[in-house]
């Protein structure tokens, strides 16, 4: 089995480079350090190397509270991020800047993931969430690299996917070392899936700190925003939403209403703007706010967004955490439409009450807990999303009410951090 699923990536590789020039038409940095997607790398390190693989953004932040422990824990150990987007890698260098090292995972070829192996040579690997790649884990059993996956996560859907093949995903499953999983029903896939040593952990992003430059950054987009006003946030909009989402805000009739719209992929920015450019919504994009983070009031540059405008369009990277502390209300985007939703914790842990849409699969246990403790309220479409928000912005005390729950809903599940700490100094010292 591992022949043949070799032998279609070995077809597959023309589409791959024609994959990398298409993403590379909105995203440039698609076409940045390609060598290092086939096992090629400029870098190495002169300690021994802690590898942490976290693909994109969300996976990159889900890190954050490991990652800093890790590098008090182990200052001999050189820590390594790989991920497999530009806007991962952003994130981490946004992160972390010069204090750890990054690179892309190779691709799943054999001899790329072993000439990753041999540069780094690292003492453990972590793959985070749903990272199954079957060559690189072959390699880290044969090279004897202890490799976990931790946050790990398994919806239906993913698990029937790998079902289809099961005797490739079971191969690749007991190698690894040790699997840690979000959630009891995460740790019951991978081990009907053939995962052994599995344990549950909870969820790494219950344990993220909201940096505090980003709560004051909060504080002054919420200035700028206008302290009067009603802000509604749309977080990580994907395709298809905006749509919806404009339509909606026609219908929600709030005195002095601000939609703050911050798409997923940044490379959506351009399109997003032409939406609104061709409704005739008048707009403000956050780029022209401030061209280099948010100057402090009484600063030239600092930019009002006066009631003229309708939406605020979030175009700018790593400020997340600033968005949700600056809005009364978020909606969590991705789970409108069937993407399976992203992650709602970030908004809880900096107080803001949460909407999301039915197709939140990919965080599941977690949408469960913040309903059931009052942080967030599930919506089934665009019109019951209308009524929802229309009610909460005229019931001030309820949404007063939701902002409290939030603090009792991150601070109960959290924890994770160390759980999976306990297993890097298990395998770590092996």
């Amino acid at each position: 089995m591992i022949f043949i699923y070799t032998l279609a990536l070995w077809f597959l590789l023309p589409y791959i480079f024609l994959r990398l020039l298409w993403r590379a038409r909105k995203q440039p940095e698609y076409l940045h350090h390609i060598a290092e997607r086939f096992g090629f790398y400029s870098i190495q390190s002169n300690k021994p190397v802690i590898w942490l693989h976290a693909v994109s953004v969300g996976e990159t932040r889900a890190t954050q509270s490991l990652v800093n422990r890790l590098c008090a824990n182990y200052p001999d150990h050189q820590i390594l991020l790989t991920h497999t987007t530009p806007t991962g890698r952003a994130a981490s260098e946004q992160l972390y800047g010069d204090s750890l090292l990054r690179v892309y995972l190779p691709y799943d070829y054999p001899f790329a993931v072993r000439g990753f192996l041999l540069r780094f040579r690292p003492k453990l690997g972590i793959l985070m969430e749903t990272e199954i790649w079957f060559n690189l884990i072959r390699s880290c059993q044969i090279s004897s690299t202890p490799l976990l996956l931790l946050n790990a996560r398994m919806s239906e859907k993913s698990a029937r996917g790998y079902a289809r093949f099961t005797r490739l995903t079971r191969n690749a499953l007991v190698n690894l070392s040790a699997v840690a999983a979000q959630t009891v029903d995460d740790a019951m896939r991978l081990s009907d899936l053939g995962a052994i040593n599995v344990s549950v952990m909870g969820n790494l992003k219950f344990d993220i700190e909201p940096p505090p430059e980003m709560l004051e950054l909060g504080k002054q987009l919420r200035e700028q925003f206008g302290l009067t006003r009603k802000i509604f946030l749309a977080a990580s909009t994907r395709d298809g939403e905006e749509e919806l989402l404009l339509d909606a805000l026609k219908n929600i009739h709030i005195p002095d209403l601000l939609l703050v719209i911050v798409p997923r992929h940044p490379q959506r920015f351009a399109v997003v703007a032409s939406m609104l450019e061709q409704r005739g919504i008048s707009f403000q994009r956050r780029s022209k706010m401030a061209q280099a983070g948010m100057p402090l009031k009484g600063s030239s540059q600092y930019i009002q967004v006066t009631s003229q405008f309708q939406v605020v369009l979030g175009d700018s990277m790593g400020e997340m955490f600033a968005y949700y502390a600056s809005a009364d209300l978020a909606f969590i985007g991705g789970s409108l439409l069937p993407f399976g939703g992203q992650n709602l914790i970030e908004a809880c842990a900096v107080g803001t009450p949460v909407l999301v849409g039915p197709h939140m699969y990919n965080f599941a246990e977690a949408t469960r807990l913040a309903i059931s403790t009052g942080a967030a309220i599930m919506i089934t479409d665009v019109t019951d999303l209308v009524t929802v928000v229309q009610r909460l912005f005229q019931n001030p005390n309820t949404l007063l009410l939701m902002r409290q729950q939030c603090a009792g809903f991150v601070g109960s599940n959290r924890g994770a951090t160390e759980k999976a700490l306990q297993l890097v100094k298990q395998h770590l010292a092996n």
